[in-house]
């Protein structure tokens, strides 16, 4: 558990109690850049027979081509061994692969070898999940898709579909209301716990009704860049940045020029890139060149991972001109965020002494969700 600082402040772990491990993929050619590389892989994959298919698919303790298992919730993919699989790949949805790196994934139970279909079951238009990152400025990432990323506990904003239950200790909010004269919504205390919290996962509560408003303002700022739900963030128009030479096919390498301020595929230029975004990094890994390695790093010949775009796609330029962008508005926020420094005034104690802490083992745990029956492995359905 977190260490909890002099002033009390309250452990993540007990503001938002039900979370997750991290899902474990166990092999790499599910995910991909683009879904078109997913299809082709998943046809060469089932072209193949006998020893060369169980070669291509990477069997683990955990997955074989003889693996039978459920499909994943609210997807439609089969369920009989992969063996004699056949038929078309199931659509790939859009993950969080790592951070700022939104990716695809063929959403296969049978491809997964630690899936989570509790955090599938609340997947959906109105979720929010939260991922521990390890990093010090940095320590939650937030994200409407689901992550697959390699980090800490995930935490979904909501324990049922639609939007229903929120993840919050029980009583939190009716606390919170006495305390600060109005009702926070579940995302206004999540907003504010992105814009707050510490690098111990330790989360300030504070009664001054001005200062909530700060944090929760910059909290939803962190959050719309995060998400992006809704208008795309653009920087002013001569903050900008444009390709201003052409990206080429396949490009191998990444550099910074801070003189020039661009940022150098190759020979393709795209300026303007502040500093500050190619310096970004989450937990000692620099965003910017772990996004155009996982794009760019060679592949084992011979393995489905190595089926990739042969030339650079104009989507991948478009996103990384959106990358810039967010992470050129996120250390924006760096200087604003430091001001805050909340003390806690509502404290850990205090919560104990409202019965909000301890929270019971039943708000650790998943709700029951089901409202229909899953199928299991072989086409059987799962008993509810």
């Amino acid at each position: 558990m977190p260490t909890v600082t002099h002033d009390d402040a309250p452990p993540l772990v007990d503001l938002m109690p039900w979370s997750v491990a991290p899902l474990r993929p166990g092999r790499h050619w599910p995910t991909a850049p683009d879904p078109g590389s997913l299809r082709a892989r998943w046809e060469a994959l089932l072209r193949a027979e006998g020893p060369d298919r169980e070669a291509l698919f990477e069997p683990t303790r955990a997955r074989a081509l003889t693996s039978a298992v459920a499909q994943l919730p609210g997807q439609s993919t089969g369920t009989g061994r992969l063996a004699r699989a056949e038929g078309p790949c199931a659509e790939p949805v859009r993950v969080l692969a790592a951070p700022f790196d939104e990716r695809w994934l063929i959403p296969d139970h049978r491809l997964i070898d630690t899936a989570r279909p509790e955090l599938w079951r609340v997947a959906d238009a109105r979720q929010v999940f939260t991922a521990q990152t390890g990093d010090a400025d940095l320590p939650l990432l937030a994200t409407p898709l689901l992550p697959t990323l390699r980090t800490g506990r995930i935490r979904p904003l909501y324990r049922r579909p639609g939007g229903a239950e929120p993840n919050l200790a029980p009583g939190l909010v009716d606390l919170l209301s006495v305390r600060l004269g109005a009702r926070p919504l579940a995302a206004d205390v999540l907003a504010w716990i992105m814009a707050v919290v510490r690098p111990d996962l330790t989360v300030p509560l504070t009664d001054d009704g001005e200062l909530w408003a700060a944090g929760v303002e910059l909290g939803r700022r962190m959050l719309w860049l995060m998400c992006r739900d809704g208008e795309r963030p653009r920087l002013p128009g001569g903050r900008r940045p444009y390709v201003r030479a052409p990206l080429p096919g396949r490009p191998g390498t990444l550099r910074y020029d801070p003189e020039e301020a661009a940022l150098y595929l190759d020979e393709g230029r795209i300026s303007p890139v502040p500093a500050e975004v190619w310096e970004f990094e989450v937990a000692g890994v620099r965003v910017l060149e772990s996004w155009f390695a996982a794009r760019t790093a060679p592949a084992e010949p011979g393995t489905l991972a190595a089926i990739r775009p042969a030339a650079w796609p104009q989507s991948w330029t478009s996103e990384l001109l959106e990358l810039i962008t967010v992470l050129a508005l996120l250390a924006e926020l760096r200087a604003p965020r430091a001001r805050l420094r909340p003390v806690s005034a509502v404290t850990a104690g205090e919560l104990r002494r409202a019965g909000v802490l301890p929270v019971s083992e039943s708000a650790r745990r998943p709700a029951s969700v089901l409202d229909h029956q899953e199928e299991g492995p072989e086409g059987q359905f799962a008993l509810l």
